[in-house]
């Protein structure tokens, strides 16, 4: 049967539609340069210490804090925001001219707005007004826009609408951490630890202890004990009223609703979709007092100024070194300084503010000196 016109029309545009070709070379050559760039501030930064914090020999147990403050924007979040953007740029996500946005409480939003600018990408931070107003100047220092929300439930929805408005790119950090870090390897957090470790007298930790702000991090790290098939447990601390700590314990995590925290960087009122539950070991729900306690006996006992939610690391840690020598178990713990407390000049150093906050820090300061004394845990 002869062809038709018709026919050969239909064929052409078939053929047409199934070898559509949407390379863009110079899109790509701007995506390879990016990610150079990337690349090249990781090669520059040296890792973090891992700091040893003072316990008596005798206890036979050793506390380590890594301390993530000295990273070029002073945070954990920095691993986080390298890997978001590499994450971002390498899924054809993010390219030259892209806005783009993030919802935050603050410190991942001042390192992704560092590698916006080493980009010449225009950045946009929603974040929740209460957000301290030492971090609101960092973003801006590195050329972000700070977009200050009033109810913090609703930075995930007006993230995603400045981003579709831009036509820019929602980084979106709550979803996307727990994939966007190498749990394996490359350098994530966890093979920085083991590898500080290996001449200690304890290698290989009991427990390492983080909190929970998007779950990234105790995603990486549960994921890589088991990988690396290491006997080492996960304790996850939560501030109150946060969501993590009931959703996991009550194995629920899509029903439950917290509030945002008052220590900036954990706890959400969301269990976030980048927490994985199924890899934590133990959660300990931490008072917002017990968590500021523990950061200012942290100064005063070594000098070191740190954040909230170093504290309420601590506070967890503490609490299971002293599980430790009740059962006369000797080993290690780790866990992290997340940053430093230059942020928090005027809200958890500020006599005043913690007051306003109705906080009363003198019972969990007690407890945390009368562990340190006697190695006895009286919560």
């Amino acid at each position: 049967m002869t062809a038709t016109p018709a026919d050969r029309a239909a064929d052409a545009a078939l053929g047409a539609a199934s070898d559509v070709d949407r390379s863009d070379p110079v899109g790509r050559a701007w995506v390879d340069r990016a990610v150079a760039l990337v690349e090249a501030d990781a090669r520059r930064s040296a890792d973090t210490h891992l700091l040893t914090h003072p316990l008596p020999p005798e206890w036979g147990v050793d506390l380590y804090l890594k301390d993530e403050s000295t990273h070029p924007t002073g945070s954990l979040k920095h691993r986080l925001a390298r890997s978001l953007f590499l994450y971002a740029l390498c899924s054809g996500q993010i390219t030259e001219g892209s806005t783009v946005v993030e919802a935050s409480s603050g410190s991942t939003a001042v390192s992704e707005a560092y590698f916006a600018r080493m980009l010449g990408l225009p950045f946009v931070a929603v974040m929740p007004a209460r957000t301290s107003a030492e971090k609101i100047a960092l973003i801006e220092r590195h050329g972000g826009r700070c977009h200050l929300v009033a109810d913090a439930g609703t930075v995930y929805a007006e993230a995603r609408r400045i981003a579709d408005e831009t036509g820019g790119h929602y980084l979106d950090q709550f979803t996307n951490a727990e994939r966007a870090t190498d749990w394996r390897g490359n350098n994530n957090i966890a093979e920085s630890v083991f590898d500080q470790l290996a001449l200690e007298r304890h290698p290989v930790p009991e427990w390492v202890v983080v909190g929970a702000g998007t779950g990234g991090t105790s995603a990486t790290i549960g994921r890589y004990l088991r990988y690396r098939r290491l006997p080492t447990r996960l304790a996850v601390v939560d501030p109150e009223c946060s969501s993590f700590f009931p959703g996991w314990r009550d194995r629920d995590p899509a029903t439950v609703t917290g509030r945002s925290s008052r220590i900036e960087g954990i706890g959400r009122p969301r269990v976030e979709p980048s927490f994985v539950p199924t890899i934590v070991d133990r959660m300990i729900c931490v008072p917002d007092a017990a968590s500021l306690a523990a950061m200012r006996h942290l100064e005063m006992l070594t000098g070191r100024r740190a954040g909230g939610s170093t504290g309420t690391n601590l506070w967890g840690a503490y609490l299971l070194v002293a599980e430790m020598l009740a059962a006369g178990r000797t080993g290690s713990v780790v866990t992290l300084l997340c940053d430093g407390g230059e942020r928090y000049a005027n809200t958890y150093y500020d006599d005043g503010w913690v007051a306003a906050q109705g906080l009363d820090l003198g019972p969990p300061t007690a407890t945390v000196e009368h562990f340190l004394a006697t190695g006895e845990w009286r919560a």
